[in-house]
């Protein structure tokens, strides 16, 4: 997105790194692997309350946007400083644009979801993944012209950076076998509830038996177990978090994918990689429509015998959905410059 919109005449760019995502495993090295430029400004807001890092936000990039006043805010994704960059635009009369816009679960007890129908809501340049984010935001009553079919900018990014990718995440990682499970989660309804994560990394243990896991540890996770990494048995190896491109490669080798994540949803639908969601829903509908994920929800009889099954062969096929060809980010350049905003 930022290399598409510089390419184009007469267009300035500030990066606004928020800081939410605090931790040196999960926003350094991105920067650093997805050679991104570095930002323009870090509020540096952290951890805290959903309510405290959506206020840190907003009043660091009030600070930022009265004295820049740019022409269009784009916002990305559904996290806290998503709906806080659009609310306090909104106050400013300020345009935004939101990528990513449309997705839905339909479950409101997702701290996503919120963010997603407000920031949507006040959005007035929607960027859409899939088409089924196009009709949630017209039953939702905003008006079609506002809402562009671009495709998946994370996709872009994977097809940029695929080349790089390579199987050397598995050898560092001690994964000797040609099979193997590559598993992460963090979201609060698996890790946060003692009982479910308990049950979780029980029934891993026991897939463990039939196929070799490697378990890169989210920190929201990693406070959750009491074990301590790297001393799991051989077959269930937990870790560190990994880099992007060293993950994109054991996403890429992996025999399946047990994940609540939803980018790693849509990442193993482009990789043609049999994918597990522990999650009763998702807002990536397409992935389950056409890609490779399969909703398991927290049945970890089901989840056992899926892997089971994908162990025998039994392979769910998908396809590639439309526009997921690495060319979203051109898309929205082209429009933004159209539009004139």
């Amino acid at each position: 997105m930022l290399a598409a919109l510089a390419k184009r005449h007469g267009v300035s760019q500030l990066l606004v790194h928020t800081g939410q995502h605090y931790d040196a495993n999960m926003s350094e090295v991105f920067f650093n692997q997805l050679r991104m430029p570095r930002p323009d400004i870090n509020l540096e807001i952290g951890s805290g309350s959903h309510a405290v890092q959506t206020a840190k936000t907003m009043m660091g990039i009030e600070n930022v946007l009265s004295e820049e006043k740019p022409d269009l805010v784009l916002v990305y994704g559904d996290v806290n400083s998503t709906v806080a960059a659009a609310l306090v635009c909104s106050k400013l009369l300020i345009p935004v644009g939101h990528v990513e816009a449309g997705l839905r679960s339909f479950d409101r007890t997702m701290p996503e979801e919120i963010n997603r129908l407000l920031t949507d809501q006040i959005a007035d340049l929607l960027f859409t993944p899939s088409v089924d984010g196009d009709a949630n935001l017209l039953r939702e009553g905003v008006p079609r012209n506002k809402i562009h079919f671009v495709g998946n900018v994370m996709i872009d990014t994977l097809v940029r950076l695929l080349p790089k990718a390579h199987g050397e995440g598995r050898r560092a990682k001690g994964m000797r076998d040609a099979n193997y499970a590559l598993v992460t989660l963090h979201r609060p309804s698996n890790v946060d509830a003692p009982e479910m994560l308990t049950s979780i990394m029980r029934t891993l243990e026991e897939i463990s038996q039939d196929i070799p896991i490697l378990f890169p540890i989210h920190p929201r996770t990693r406070r959750q177990l009491n074990s301590k990494l790297g001393t799991q048995n051989s077959k269930l190896r937990l870790t560190e978090p990994v880099g992007y491109l060293e993950f994109l490669a054991l996403q890429k080798d992996a025999a399946v994918v047990i994940t609540d994540s939803g980018g790693i949803q849509e990442e193993t639908t482009y990789l043609g990689v049999p994918c597990l969601t522990i999650r009763e829903n998702t807002e990536r509908p397409v992935t389950v429509e056409k890609g490779t994920n399969v909703l398991v929800g927290q049945d970890m009889a089901r989840l056992k015998a899926e892997v089971q099954r994908i162990l025998d062969g039994n392979l769910k096929k998908g396809t590639i959905p439309d526009l997921w060809d690495g060319m979203a980010g051109e898309r929205i350049a082209k429009i933004i410059v159209k539009t004139g905003r």
